[in-house]
């Protein structure tokens, strides 16, 4: 089952707080979806452990019920 864009987006706000989060649904399948989120607690870190940190936010949904996720992370 495809995943909504709000749910997404309230997983990474529950794991990122001060995260603005942008959300795009890609193919309008609820299954390819692009991200944009932007936090303060990025600072220092690496892309790559940006990165994880939003992929962690979705408790492995990412593979499964997300098929596809182009992520962009910011620092504020």
């Amino acid at each position: 089952m495809p995943m909504q864009a709000s749910e997404i987006t309230d997983m990474i706000q529950a794991a990122i707080p001060d995260a603005k989060i942008e959300i795009e649904d890609l193919a309008g399948d609820g299954d390819h979806y692009k991200a944009r989120v932007v936090s303060v607690s990025f600072a220092g870190l690496s892309r790559v452990r940006q990165h994880q940190m939003v992929y962690a936010a979705l408790q492995g949904k990412m593979g499964g019920e997300l098929h596809a996720l182009a992520l962009e992370t910011a620092v504020e």
